[in-house]
C-alpha cells in the first residue's frame, strides 16, 4: 500500500495530463492539493514530482514560495516595533498585507506566464492568521492566465476547505485534488 503524498502524486498526475479547458473563469482554473498539514515537509521534499507531472503533460511550471511573505512585509513597515509592542493593533493592516503581496507576486508572473503554465503556490499556511486563503488565491488567480496549484495543508470535506485545524472552512468553484481521487 502506498502512503498518501504517493496516492496524492498520483492523483495530481492523472489530473494534470488532461487537455486544459480554455475559457474559463478565474476560480475554475485553481487546483488544490490538499494534503495532511503533518506532511508539509515531506511534501516540500517532494514538489519536484509535482512539477515533473506537469512538464511530462506538456505544460510551463512556475513555483511561487510565499512562505517568507509576512516576515519580509513586516520587516519593511514603518511601525513594526511598534506592532511588536501591541500587536493587536496590526490586525487592520492584515488586508494591506494580502492586497501588497499579491501584487508582489503578480510583478514576478508578468511575461513569465502563459495559458500553458501551471504556478504553484508553496507556503499557503503561513497566511493562517494572517489573511484568508480563500481571498488570497481569489485575488492571485486573476493574474494567472493558465492554472493555479495551491498545495495546501488542510482538509477538504464535503465541498469545504479548512486551512491547518481551522473550524470554519469555506467553498471554492476550485479543483480538489487528494490522495483519495
Amino acid at each position: 500500500m502506498s502512503n498518501r503524498l504517493d496516492r496524492l502524486v498520483r492523483s495530481y498526475s492523472n489530473f494534470i495530463s488532461i487537455p486544459w479547458t480554455h475559457g474559463l473563469a478565474n476560480e475554475q482554473r485553481v487546483l488544490f492539493a490538499v494534503y495532511y498539514k503533518e506532511d508539509e515537509l515531506k511534501l516540500r521534499a517532494r514538489i519536484e514530482e509535482f512539477q515533473f507531472a506537469t512538464e511530462a503533460a506538456g505544460h510551463n511550471w512556475l513555483q511561487l514560495d510565499i512562505t517568507r511573505l509576512f516576515p519580509e512585509w513586516m520587516a519593511s513597515q514603518k511601525y513594526r516595533e511598534d506592532y511588536f509592542e501591541e500587536p493587536e493593533s496590526l490586525q487592520t493592516k492584515y488586508k494591506k498585507f494580502a492586497k501588497q503581496s499579491v501584487e508582489k507576486l503578480a510583478e514576478q508572473l508578468e511575461g513569465n506566464v502563459d495559458e500553458n503554465t501551471l504556478v504553484a503556490l508553496i507556503g499557503c499556511g503561513t497566511l493562517f492568521g494572517f489573511a484568508s486563503v480563500s481571498d488570497f488565491v481569489k485575488q492571485l488567480s486573476a493574474y494567472v492566465p493558465g492554472r493555479l496549484l495551491v498545495l495546501f495543508p488542510g482538509e477538504y470535506i464535503d465541498n469545504k476547505y479548512r486551512l491547518l485545524d481551522a473550524k470554519d472552512g469555506w467553498g471554492y468553484l476550485a479543483t480538489a485534488i487528494t490522495a483519495e481521487n
